[in-house]
């Protein structure tokens, strides 16, 4: 027997605490953290939250389909909110993507500020009230989606 082996033999007969240690189970990795409640991430969180309630109200007043309205304060304002967001979702990506992250979520978040200026110009291009509802639909949709990926709860890596 090596001098290693019987030296730490003896001390794991010396000291008790040593055994008990050793009987414990291996700590298993920390589940990973949640972004939600970082400033940008819950600033992404409320901006597309409120952006979503905005088209569902169109949606429900049938608002976009009037005349005027896309050359209104109301739409160009909602349009450059939805610039801005984008460019906030592409910078949790980048900031995901820094931190080494092999989350879906910095993905995610790319593919929706990828995606936000194109469904707000389907709305704005809609040749009719009812592909305007479906483009609508959709945006609503992504807005929400932007809310949910960021406020899930971690999974933990597969």
């Amino acid at each position: 027997m090596s001098c290693g082996v019987a030296l730490a033999i003896s001390l794991l007969l010396a000291d008790p605490n040593v055994a008990a240690a050793a009987a414990q189970p291996p700590v298993a990795p920390a589940a990973p953290l949640s972004v939600a409640s970082e400033p940008l991430f819950a600033d992404i969180v409320a901006r597309s939250g409120g952006l979503r309630d905005l088209v569902r109200g169109w949606m429900e007043t049938g608002a976009a389909d009037q005349t005027g309205f896309f050359a209104s304060e109301t739409f160009t304002g909602f349009r450059t909110r939805t610039t801005e967001l984008a460019a906030l979702d592409m910078q949790g990506h980048l900031i995901l993507k820094e931190r080494g992250t092999d989350s879906d979520l910095k993905c995610i978040l790319r593919g929706i500020s990828e995606d936000m200026p194109k469904k707000v110009e389907a709305v704005e291009t809609a040749a009719s009230p009812a592909e305007r509802r479906v483009a609508l639909d959709e945006l609503a949709y992504l807005l929400n989606d932007n809310v949910e990926v960021i406020t899930a709860p971690p999974a933990p890596p597969v």
